[in-house]
């Protein structure tokens, strides 16, 4: 994984130099007023400050739309630009106004890096490791700040402190950031997929995770173009073969065959009728509506909670014994196969296209220059007795075609896809009214669920470890959907037999727009938006602005003043010090993200923020005393800091990132950062406001109940993300949204 991370390092500089100019203007502002003779101009001052904020709202209205539609890299390239542009004008700056466009420019890059670098972390970062990767910004950002503190701290001290110096010294960074982006970072892999563009997007996915077969995370990009569709919830018992040989035809049942990593190992798939509904699916899994919780709790919290509370203990064991490498979509045929292909005539679009360069695959076997991968299908049709026995009257089963070039390999590099889910697909087939048999493809999306169907045998017997007889059957979930590789247009077409497009004509055409209507991605939107609005409520801003006054009182300014620091230099340095107090929170954070996850660091810390906010509340209506006042007030200020950076900081850019469909991620994503600067902006704005009419205990007071209210929402509205694949979290909001709505 280290490819993803160094890349998730040097794409989150562009927030490192967001955090540097925040702490610098801070700073700056200081003496630019003072050159400027600003403090009868209190209107110009604070448009000094805010130009950035105004850039940045500006930018976000239109960045998502266009990063779907040039890509990620490009704008994270021009990000990196206009901060250097705008450092190199505020050095120069001759005048207040030059300052301004300066301040203006600069607010357009960090509009493009807040809202297009946590996307780009979640579209190239594993699953496992994405939470981490994702509160790198957050991190990034406050160690920006503390460094552009020292710097300006240190200049401070000075004689004559230039903020020319201090402003245009962001030029420096920002010209390394660019370098990392145009030479170093690679674009998206998920949008280069929704683009067509398969062979790129594979060489990415090769670098990021260093390793040549990524066939199956490729087959779930493709997957995650699809937006909206009919998704159901089934259950299977999955087991050996071998304890279906027996009755494997009996039924009649449309079973699955899965293929493991050395010849002669299999399992069998087989539906488990009744009970299918999301919400049960959840309910006989211990979920929280199994517990009788209210019916306010959204169905989708239920859904999510479902695959993560009641996991097995040897659930990595068991992963790589019941879920094994399943084989390759992308993988290069044999002769024999070919022939079986043209026999049951697979559509056009699969075989060779002659000529064509960027739309091939990267062969997955060593020496060949070119495949289009969709030589030889996943699934093939079989006789429904075990290894190609008599075929079975009452329909067909799907086995996974195996890569030959990986049997040697690691037993679950291929189809899995993150977090416990398995890639399959199946073929379908039902009478039409014309009595002529329709079929389809299905994709699934497997999960291990913590319930065994019975305890025969061991679990190795399943990885082929000698000496194991019977086996062990294992309970299954799934998510049952049409697959982005079977169109419309192949119905039409009448095929013969499972067809599947090219992946390159599975690229988004036409307009986007429409998508944002689907319910998963409405319902989503409400998440995303509603989280950031209770971000920017939650008093991250007031506290902020109080936060010298109380060290001030609490006798920090007294002290340093008596060993000759002056005011300015005193406030800057309270202010370095108490981002540093934040930076170990955030590490904290970085590890819990993707173990206890993001909806329960929310719930864990919205509260300390709560009594944080009632203690300062107390602490201004109660007269204690000059020395208690200071020590209550300073440690209710070092706590919420240090609580909310490792909760409501992050988590809410985090969440926007994954729970959107690819194809409109960067439009949905853009709309949730604008909600972040509109509600940044009337925050900062409503502030002094608030100060004059119910004083700094009633503003405090509002913010408190802000996060009892976030509290509420996050616990009925918010679900658990963490570990699960992008486009897994997307169907979960597809199945939850038609939940809601029956």
């Amino acid at each position: 994984m280290a490819g993803a991370v160094l890349i998730a390092i040097a794409a989150s500089i562009g927030n490192l130099l967001q955090g540097w100019d925040n702490a610098t203007i801070a700073g700056a502002v200081l003496y630019i007023k003072k050159e400027f003779e600003l403090e009868s101009e209190p209107t110009i001052e604070g448009l000094i400050v805010a130009m950035s904020l105004i850039g940045a709202t500006i930018i976000t209205t239109f960045s998502g739309a266009v990063s779907d539609s040039v890509g990620r890299k490009p704008m994270l390239i021009a990000s990196s630009l206009l901060y250097f542009i705008s450092g190199l004008v505020m050095l120069w700056s001759p005048n207040v106004y030059i300052l301004l466009l300066a301040r203006l420019i600069d607010g357009f890059g960090i509009g493009l890096a807040v809202t297009l670098i946590p996307v780009y972390i979640s579209e190239t970062a594993p699953s496992d490791i994405r939470g981490l990767l994702n509160t790198l910004p957050q991190f990034s950002g406050s160690v920006g700040m503390f460094l552009s503190y020292c710097m300006v701290f240190g200049m401070s001290l000075m004689t004559s402190p230039s903020w020319r110096i201090m402003l245009g010294f962001l030029f420096i960074p920002s010209m390394v950031y660019f370098l990392l982006t145009v030479f170093y970072l690679p674009e998206s892999p998920r949008w280069l997929v929704s683009k067509g563009r398969m062979a790129e997007a594979k060489c990415v996915l090769q670098k990021l995770r260093g390793r040549e077969d990524v066939s199956g995370e490729m087959a779930l990009l493709v997957e995650g173009l699809a937006v909206g569709g009919d998704t159901s919830v089934e259950e299977y018992i999955i087991g050996p073969v071998s304890e279906y040989v027996g009755d494997y035809a009996a039924g009649g049942e449309e079973r699955i065959l899965l293929h493991g990593p050395e010849d002669g190992l299999s399992w069998v798939a087989q539906p488990v009728k009744g009970g299918q509904s999301a919400l049960s699916l959840a309910s006989r899994q211990g979920s929280l509506a199994g517990r009788g919780s209210t019916r306010l709790i959204d169905p989708l919290v239920t859904l999510f909670g479902s695959v993560h509370e009641k996991l097995p203990e040897t659930m990595g064991s068991m992963r790589s014994a019941l879920f094994p490498n399943f084989g390759s979509m992308f993988s290069v045929a044999g002769a024999a196969d070919q022939q079986h292909i043209k026999a049951e005539q697979w559509d056009e679009e699969s075989l060779h296209h002659d000529g064509e360069g960027e739309e091939g695959y990267v062969s997955d076997t060593a020496g060949a220059d070119y495949d289009d991968n969709l030589q030889s299908p996943l699934l093939s049709r079989q006789a429904t007795e075990v290894e190609g026995k008599e075929e079975d009257p009452h329909g067909s089963i799907l086995s996974i075609r195996r890569n030959s070039s990986l049997m040697g390999g690691d037993a679950v590099s291929s189809m899995g896809i993150g977090g416990g889910w398995q890639l399959a697909w199946k073929w379908a087939e039902k009478e039409g009214p014309d009595g002529k048999k329709e079929g389809g493809f299905k994709r699934i999306y497997l999960h291990q669920d913590g319930t065994q169907a019975s305890r025969r045998g061991s679990i190795v017997s399943l990885a082929g470890v000698e000496g194991a007889e019977g086996g062990e059957f294992v309970h299954a979930s799934a998510l049952v959907s049409q697959p982005a590789l079977f169109s419309e247009r192949l119905v039409e077409q009448h095929p013969v037999g499972p067809a599947m497009v090219h992946p390159s004509e599975t690229a988004v055409k036409g307009s986007l727009w429409k998508s944002l209507f689907e319910p998963g991605v409405k319902h989503a939107l409400l998440v995303g938006v509603g989280i950031q609005i209770l971000q920017q409520f939650a008093g991250i801003n007031g506290v902020m602005y109080y936060t010298p006054q109380i060290l001030e009182q609490a006798g920090v300014g007294v002290l340093l003043s008596n060993i000759g620091i002056s005011s300015d230099s005193a406030s800057i340095l309270i202010s370095a010090v108490t981002t540093l107090l934040m930076l170990p929170s955030i590490g904290i954070a970085m590890r819990l993200m993707d173990i206890s996850g993001r909806r329960f660091l929310l719930l864990a810390t919205i509260p300390i923020l709560i009594g944080s906010l009632i203690i300062l509340v107390l602490s201004n209506l109660i007269d204690l005393g000059t020395i208690p006042h200071a020590v209550l007030s300073t440690v209710s200020v070092i706590v919420y800091f240090c609580t909310f950076v490792m909760g409501f900081g992050p988590v809410p850019n985090i969440l926007c990132a994954e729970i959107f469909p690819t194809r409109v991620r960067g439009i949905c994503i853009a709309i949730c950062a604008l909600t972040f600067w509109i509600g940044d902006i009337i925050v900062t704005y409503s502030l002094p406001l608030l100060l004059n009419s119910i004083g700094l205990a009633g503003v405090f007071g509002i913010y408190a109940v802000v996060c009892v209210f976030a509290f509420v929402f996050v616990f009925l509205k918010v679900p658990e993300t963490k570990g699960m694949p992008l486009e897994v979290i997307t169907e979960f909001f597809a199945v939850g949204a038609r939940a809601k709505m029956n």
